[in-house]
């Protein structure tokens, strides 16, 4: 079977810090149910936001991507599923999260299995997934898991209650992206938006309109 290729995006500002700790929770996850449930190999690429903060700003007052920045581009739009991070600040996500999101062409997560995943310093922010993130990729088309991740401060405690209610929901969402990606050919469908289009018949001609 063909390896299905998984990206994960990062939004955290420090390092380390618990946004990169819920991706990597998020992703053994998703990687052990795709091998061990579907039988599928997976092609991981994890994405740091901050490594191409300043890209993103050149991209988006230039217009132009620089070579770091496409090659990011290229790892989360040709991805078969995607796995978000961003810290919430002010009961939304972060404003580098968003701007990543606004260089993409709007149509490339068309279609795209998303599990999204958000942390931040008190659970009275847990709503933000469902206010803020949800709607933003449901704009895009692309395909978010039912189940949202968020994690608080009190849920990398020690307490057994935090961690075990954490831990069940990363479980329950992996579960419900790996059954989308493991089915999902996005991969291979992407092409060359400059090759001819199959129906275009060079030795057709032109007619007047």
């Amino acid at each position: 079977m063909t390896a299905r290729k998984l990206t994960v995006l990062a939004a955290g500002l420090s390092q380390p810090s618990s946004t990169r700790l819920l991706a990597d929770r998020l992703t053994d996850a998703v990687v052990a149910r795709l091998r061990d449930v579907h039988g599928v190999d997976v092609e991981l690429n994890i994405v740091e936001l901050r490594d191409v903060a300043k890209d993103v700003t050149n991209n988006l007052i230039t217009g132009f991507p620089s070579p770091k920045l496409e090659s990011v581009i290229e790892q989360v739009t040709h991805a078969d599923g995607l796995i978000v991070a961003t810290p919430i600040f002010s009961g939304s996500y972060s404003g580098m999260f968003k701007s990543f999101i606004d260089v993409l062409d709007p149509k490339s997560l068309d279609g795209m299995p998303v599990l999204l995943g958000a942390t931040g310093g008190t659970a009275r922010h847990s709503l933000a997934i469902e206010h803020a993130l949800r709607p933003l990729f449901s704009y895009l088309h692309a395909v978010a898991v039912p189940t949202g991740v968020y994690a608080a401060a009190e849920d990398w405690g020690s307490t057994t209650d935090s961690v075990g209610a954490l831990t069940s929901r990363i479980e329950r969402a992996a579960g419900e992206l790996a059954a989308l990606v493991a089915v999902s050919d996005r991969s291979q469908q992407i092409r060359d938006p400059f090759a001819l289009d199959s129906s275009f018949s060079v030795t057709g001609g032109f007619s007047a309109a």
